[in-house]
């Protein structure tokens, strides 16, 4: 199915703004989906819904689709090593999920109590660890606000506390040198920009601000980079994904039929494709009938490749 790209009630800016053709792979209406990896050697590209919590992959050449049911909110995954198994960040741990049985085994408590907070946006170096953000998202309703550690993981030394905090990490994505890391902090409607050692896996201590988003825009979500070095930013609320160059200026966005854009990621034998996923979580009965792709996977060529991305946790 094919639809034509349109604005819903965002604010207008005058910048470059792209009308694209938007195709729909899945349309489930997926409460949030999320975390979208493209894994070449397979030929097939993996996804979670956190809230409905299941974890998914798309068979390219045979257009099956499988699917793993969780226990709690899984607000990431990687893909372990030489064998069929995710490690999958669930509210309550780090949990390797056997693709073959769909048993859970725990390799990690979680290190923030649960009832206040969950990982949220993770993604793998180029040295296998796995980079985790976590969200302030309380089981109760509360006027708290608290920030939560990002943490890296790797299975020989385990969760390591890293030194950023945030109420929502989000956006993790590497240059094509592997030595910036840009990370987000969406409450803060912030786009840092982080030097990063990716043989140690160290970040510096100076944060640099890349970009911004208007606060009646949205906020920054996830993110891919494509092979010229220009960030691609799903934001959330704003019915787009923004394309910002090396040097934090917006360069163009693409308009979608959806309010809520959660991640985008490459994908494809040429990685020519961008694909996004979506949320339909706190909309109005209303809204979801004006909206009838939130939660949908989408699609559309943006006319230049993307990155390769590391998929295995080591």
């Amino acid at each position: 199915m094919t639809r034509k790209s349109g604005s819903l009630d965002v604010s207008a800016e005058t910048i470059s703004t792209i009308d694209a053709d938007v195709s729909v792979v899945f349309n489930d209406g997926s409460t949030i989906g999320e975390s979208l990896l493209w894994v070449q050697d397979e030929g097939a590209l993996y996804w979670v819904d956190i809230k409905a919590p299941t974890l998914y992959r798309y068979d390219f050449a045979s257009e099956a689709r499988q699917q793993w049911p969780l226990t709690s909110d899984c607000g990431a995954f990687a893909l372990v090593e030489n064998a069929p198994a995710a490690l999958v960040a669930l509210r309550n741990g780090l949990h390797r999920l056997d693709l073959t049985s769909g048993k859970l085994s725990l390799v990690a408590a979680s290190p923030f109590d649960p009832a206040f907070f969950r990982f949220n946006e993770g993604a793998v170096d180029s040295s296998g660890r796995f980079w985790l953000g976590l969200m302030f998202d309380p089981k109760e309703e509360t006027s708290e606000k608290r920030k939560g550690a990002l943490h890296s993981f790797t299975f020989a030394n385990g969760l390591r506390h890293e030194a950023d905090w945030a109420e929502i990490h989000n956006g993790m994505a590497w240059s094509p040198d592997g030595a910036t890391l840009y990370l987000s902090h969406s409450e803060e409607h912030r786009i840092d920009r982080v030097a990063f050692d990716p043989v140690i896996g160290r970040l510096a201590d100076e944060r640099q601000v890349f970009a911004t988003i208007p606060k009646d825009l949205g906020v920054p979500d996830g993110a891919a980079v494509d092979v010229d070095g220009f960030y691609w930013c799903a934001i959330h609320g704003g019915s787009r994904v923004r394309r910002f160059a090396p040097d934090g200026a917006v360069d163009r966005d693409v308009m979608l039929p959806i309010s809520q854009p959660t991640m985008c990621a490459f994908a494809g034998e040429d990685l020519d494709t961008l694909y996004v996923t979506s949320a339909a979580d706190g909309l109005s009965p209303e809204q979801r009938q004006r909206e009838p792709l939130a939660g949908a996977l989408l699609s559309f060529k943006p006319g230049v490749r993307g990155l390769p991305k590391a998929c295995f946790v080591r």
